[in-house]
């Protein structure tokens, strides 16, 4: 019989593996990835109760040995992807992904990120994003389009920046 921590964190890792090599040969994740519902709430909310929901997870976590994320990188991803729609959110296996989203400037064309943060050290293998992007064809059907290798390295450089900021900030509130 298989411990309880490793059987829950099971399906999440898979996920995210999953996610991971999909992201690699520029396939699309699985659509009941994008399916899930997250309850809007501003900037403002989430990083008020950010602290809270990660405390109430590490508390949970030490006990059941779920897997957690570095609450830096966290709330550096959502603070840096809060310009686009979030779709879902799941901090116990790290995984952000946005929805479709038109820039006005180009029309024809939309994108959407999906976030994995791996893991509880702040460092940038724990930081793994994905940019999918389409572009209207002759008919107007949306279709794949290439994405530059160098646009998702540039979202993880601002997100890392971006949480240093953050856990530097919290050092001198104490806070950490």
């Amino acid at each position: 019989m298989k411990p309880i921590a490793r059987t829950a964190r099971a399906p999440g890792l898979i996920l995210l593996l999953a996610l991971g090599v999909a992201a690699c040969d520029g396939a699309k994740p699985p659509r009941e990835f994008y399916d899930r519902e997250v309850a809007n709430v501003s900037r403002t909310e989430r990083a008020s109760t950010l602290g809270d929901l990660f405390a109430a997870e590490r508390a949970a976590g030490e006990q059941a040995g779920a897997f957690l994320v570095n609450k830096h990188l966290w709330a550096a991803t959502l603070d840096t992807l809060s310009f686009l729609p979030v779709a879902s959110t799941d901090p116990f296996s790290g995984v952000i992904a946005t929805d479709w989203s038109v820039n006005p400037d180009a029309p024809a064309e939309r994108m959407k990120v999906a976030a994995f943060v791996k893991g509880l050290k702040m460092e940038a293998r724990s930081l793994k994003v994905a940019v999918y992007r389409e572009v209207r064809d002759a008919n107007g059907q949306w279709v794949s389009a290439p994405v530059s290798a160098a646009t998702p390295r540039r979202l993880e450089d601002v997100i890392l920046t971006r949480a240093r900021q953050l856990r530097i900030a919290a050092l001198e509130a104490g806070e950490e």
